[in-house]
This record gives C-alpha cells, structure tokens and sequence, in this order.
C-alpha cells in the first residue's frame, strides 16, 4: 500500500480512498498513480501507527513540505489526518499543507477550522468556479447545491488558524471573465486565488 509518495520535493500522505465528490475532472478516473508512485488505490485505511512508521523510510530532510493530498479526501479522516501533521511538525519540523475540496465541514458535521491550529501552515481548496450550480455539475458533490457556499464558508474560516488558504481554479477550463470573478470572490474572503496549470 502506498501511504506516502513523493511529488517534485514535497512528501504526499495517501490517507483514504473516499471522497464526498465524484467530479468529472478527478485525475484518478485516468490513473492509479502520480509520479511513478505505485498504485494510490489503498486496500484498506492505513492506522495512525502505520503512517508514523512509514515516515521513518524517508529521508525527511529531503522534502519541503508534507502534503495531505492522495486518492481520497484527507478530511474524510480529519481527526487521523491532524493527528500525523502534530506528528510531522514536532518530529521532523516540516510545513504541512492540506489539499482539501473544502467540504470537511459537511464531512464531519461540525466547524473544523480551529482544529486546524497550531497543526497546519497552508489549507489549499479547489474552487473550480465562480458559480454554485455549476461547481455542483463538476464536483456532483453528494451534499448537493449547499456545497459552494459551505466550501467558501470554511475557507473564511480557516484563515484564521493557518498562515494561508490559497483557493484554485485550473488553467484552460474558465473564461478569463470566470478568473476574474473567482479572484474577486477570493479577495472578498481575504484569501490567495492561484490559477493550476492542466495535469492529464
């Protein structure tokens, strides 16, 4: 199984499988793996002491963040995912980034972003666009049309516990009027909008 795996310098945290969304650009209806990674389709959800362990193969000098991003929603285990950024920060010293859809909340049935504290530096949540029916037609969240404004809603939040939320659209797939009206929803919330370039 493959629990961690390594992308350009940063170490990846393969958590879980499960996602609340199904949406139609999702990188792993193509592939099973992300830079010769070994298939990140897990048999089962890894313990909290088997993903303590499997840092201890790495040369954690080597890596400049630690990334909470696999084949799954991280936030789907939220409270195992904290935990192991704890973990990392104390052990290794690392800045940890989430890669979130920004749905925990509805996730877990509660707000999330205090617990964020102390644990996380950077919260990265993919905005896809600037309209609520249309990021539902994309993501087909199974929370439904709530899922925008409960997305932007923990965005707002969790600024206040990280050091930056950053909210991401991809290169290619919005007009440059949607850009703009996603940096504006950005800086209305106080927080980064940064546009992806296209991965196939």
């Amino acid at each position: 199984m493959v629990i961690l795996y390594e992308v350009h310098n940063n170490l990846y945290v393969n958590l879980t499988n499960k996602c609340p969304c199904a949406c139609t650009f999702c990188l792993r209806q193509t592939r099973d793996e992300m830079n010769e990674s070994g298939s990140l389709w897990l048999e089962r959800e890894p313990d909290i002491g088997e993903i303590k362990a499997e840092f201890s193969k790495f040369d954690m000098s080597r890596y400049g963040e630690v990334v909470f991003c696999g084949f799954g929603e991280p936030t789907e285990r939220l409270d195992v995912m904290l935990e192991t950024a704890a973990f990392v920060k104390e052990k290794y010293n690392k800045k940890i980034r989430v890669n979130t859809n920004g749905l925990g909340d509805l996730v877990n049935g509660k707000n999330t972003a205090p617990m964020y504290k102390d644990k996380v530096d950077t919260v990265s949540i993919s905005l896809n666009t600037p309209n609520r029916e249309r990021y539902l037609e994309l993501t087909r969240s199974k929370f439904g049309i709530e899922s925008f404004d409960k997305m932007l809603e923990f965005a707002k939040n969790v600024r206040e516990y990280v050091n930056e939320v950053v909210l991401t659209t991809v290169d290619t797939t919005l007009t440059k009027a949607e850009e703009e009206e996603c940096r504006r929803i950005c800086e209305g919330i106080g927080v980064t909008y940064r546009i992806r370039a296209w991965e196939d």
